[in-house]
C-alpha cells in the first residue's frame, strides 16, 4: 500500500509526429496543379496564335472589303463562316507559316467565290491540316518542274534541286511523295524512273492538285 510519501509518478504525454508532405509529393499527377502547369505552358502561345490568325485574317477581308466585296453579305453566307471557323480551328494547330498562309488564302478565295463546293473545300482544308511545310513545297515543285540542266536523269533530282532542305533525304522524300500519290495528287507512284529532259520538265500534278493549288494560293 502506497503511503503519503510516496507520490505517483505523472502519466507521460504521449506524442504524435506528424510529417507535412514536402511540395513534391503535395502536388497531383493529375488534378488542378497539372492543369495549371499545362496551361500555364500553352495558354500563352495559344492566345497569340489566334489574336495573329484573326488579324491576319482580318486585314485580307479588308483588303478584300477595299476591292469591293460587301463583307456584310459574309455574315449570311453559311458556307463562308463553316469553312472559316473550321479554318481558324486547324490554324490554331500550327506554327507553320506555308500552312497558315495556305488556310488563310482558302477562306479568302471563298469569300469571293473562287472556290470549289462545300465539300471540296473541307477536303482541300483537311489536306493542308494533314500534310507538312515539304508536302506542299514537293508538290508546287511538280506543278511547272524546274530540273538542273541535264538531258537524262531521275524525278528525285527535281525534289533535291527544287527543295534543297531535301538533299540527300531520300528516305523523306519517297515517303512525301508516296503520300501525295495516295492522295491522288500526282500521277506517278515514285520518283526513281530515269527520264529524258522532256520527260524530266513534265507537270507531275493532276487536274485534283491542280484545283488544291488554286485554293490555297
Amino acid at each position: 500500500m502506497a503511503t503519503s510519501k510516496q507520490k505517483s509518478k505523472p502519466a507521460k504525454k504521449s506524442t504524435v509526429v506528424v510529417k507535412q508532405p514536402t511540395a513534391k509529393a503535395a502536388r497531383p499527377v493529375f488534378g488542378g496543379s497539372a492543369l495549371e502547369l499545362f496551361q500555364a505552358a500553352v495558354h500563352p502561345s495559344l492566345d497569340r496564335r489566334q489574336k495573329e490568325w484573326m488579324a491576319d485574317v482580318g486585314e485580307k477581308l479588308k483588303q478584300l472589303e477595299k476591292n469591293g466585296l460587301a463583307l456584310a453579305t459574309l455574315q449570311n453566307n453559311e458556307t463562308f463562316v463553316s469553312a472559316a471557323l473550321y479554318a481558324s480551328q486547324l490554324a490554331l494547330r500550327t506554327h507553320s507559316k506555308e500552312k497558315l498562309e495556305a488556310l488563310r488564302n482558302g477562306i479568302v478565295n471563298i469569300a469571293k467565290g473562287q472556290a470549289p463546293d462545300e465539300t471540296m473545300q473541307h477536303v482541300f482544308l483537311n489536306m493542308v491540316d494533314r500534310f507538312t511545310e515539304l508536302h506542299l513545297q514537293v508538290l508546287k515543285a511538280f506543278q511547272s518542274p524546274q530540273p538542273p540542266r541535264m538531258k537524262i536523269g531521275k524525278l528525285s533530282v527535281i525534289v533535291e534541286h527544287s527543295v534543297p532542305s531535301l538533299q540527300g533525304k531520300q528516305a523523306l522524300y519517297d515517303q512525301l511523295w508516296k503520300d501525295l500519290f495516295a492522295c491522288g495528287l500526282v500521277d506517278i507512284d515514285h520518283l526513281h524512273v530515269t527520264m529524258t529532259r522532256s520527260g524530266l520538265i513534265a507537270k507531275r500534278t493532276t487536274a485534283l492538285a491542280d484545283k488544291f493549288l488554286n485554293f490555297i494560293v
